[in-house]
């Protein structure tokens, strides 16, 4: 369907690696046809009104590692031909192209990235633009998954790297979202198509210092003191850095307990929560979005907005369903 595309196009992706390198596979197949990118306000799991007024001029619309609003989707559907390449939880929206094989009922283990969906579709070879999303999903977790490690382990055998070295290039591709420079997060996957080998990334100067600012605000949170709520630990933490993704991983895979994590310091008026559990998320995911909070996630992993004054009773009803026997 990708080769039916006409007109004027857009491309909206997740500000992370998984979505920076699902632009970069669609863009390079796309490289015949006039096509911008852009991610959404740094933090937004939605699109603004003001975003979806200037992308109603647009003849097509491809969202990568976005389960964005059904109704954002929809509005833009009015005047775009709109395709959908996702691996997150929601429900198919059958009115646009939506290729999601997840919320299809297939075994996420098999799909763990955007770009590894992506690269599937495009039908193109293993390359370091599936994997690195991959990783940038589930980092040293994806060990745990039989069939990936070996993808990763025979492809760093072939380059003659490491699974670090491709960790690595993570944390530089995802430096640029975790310091709130959307403009360089929209640059990225221009990057990666003229400089889209492994060294471009690991000695690009930006990133690595970048990266520098990120270590240091990382390991002062991770320093603090957690709190432990009847089994599950609860970290409160207040930084413009768009972090929290990191922090709760962090945390989560160092204890093995279910992690809630909320930061009041990246919005004004509203708070960023992010939960990775044991538990199927599912269910929270959709009582969040029935509260009318902008909410996501995965299996495992659930993502919300939500306003200060909601924040509170929100919290609550995540830590009874966390620590429901």
């Amino acid at each position: 369907m990708l080769t039916e595309l006409q007109g004027k196009g857009l491309l909206i992706h997740h500000w992370d690696t998984d979505g920076i390198c699902s632009a970069k596979l669609l863009l390079d197949k796309l490289s015949d046809i006039k096509i911008d990118n852009r991610t959404p306000q740094l933090g937004n799991y939605f699109l603004t009104d003001d975003e979806l007024d200037k992308y109603s001029k647009y003849d097509f619309i491809i969202i990568a590692d976005m389960s964005l609003p059904e109704s954002n989707v929809l509005t833009l559907a009015k005047n775009a031909k709109v395709m959908i390449f996702d691996h997150h939880l929601g429900k198919v929206i059958t009115e646009v192209f939506h290729h999601n094989p997840v919320i299809k009922g297939e075994n996420p283990d098999d799909y763990p990235s955007a770009s590894w969906i992506v690269n599937e579709y495009l039908k193109n070879p293993v390359n370091l633009f599936s994997l690195l999303g991959i990783i940038g999903d589930h980092e040293k977790k994806i060990k745990n998954n039989q069939r990936f490690s070996k993808i990763i382990q025979d492809f760093c055998s072939k380059n003659n790297i490491t699974f670090e070295d491709l960790h690595k290039m993570v944390f530089l591709i995802d430096s640029s979202y975790k310091l709130g420079d959307k403009q360089e997060v929209e640059n990225a996957p221009r990057y990666l198509l003229k400089n889209g080998n492994i060294t471009d990334i690991i000695d690009h100067k930006q990133w690595n210092d970048n990266l520098k600012k990120l270590d240091d605000e990382i390991s002062k949170i991770l320093a603090l003191p957690n709190e432990l709520k009847d089994g599950t630990i609860f970290k409160k933490i207040h930084t413009s850095y768009n972090i929290i993704s990191t922090i709760t991983r962090q945390v989560a895979w160092e204890s093995g307990k279910n992690t809630m994590v909320l930061n009041t310091g990246f919005f004004d008026d509203k708070n960023q929560l992010y939960v990775r559990s044991s538990k199927n998320m599912e269910s929270m995911i959709q009582r969040g979005k029935s509260l009318g909070f902008k909410c996501g996630g995965k299996k495992e992993v659930l993502g919300a907005i939500i306003p200060n004054n909601q924040t509170d009773s929100f919290i609550e009803e995540v830590l009874n369903f966390l620590n429901e026997k």
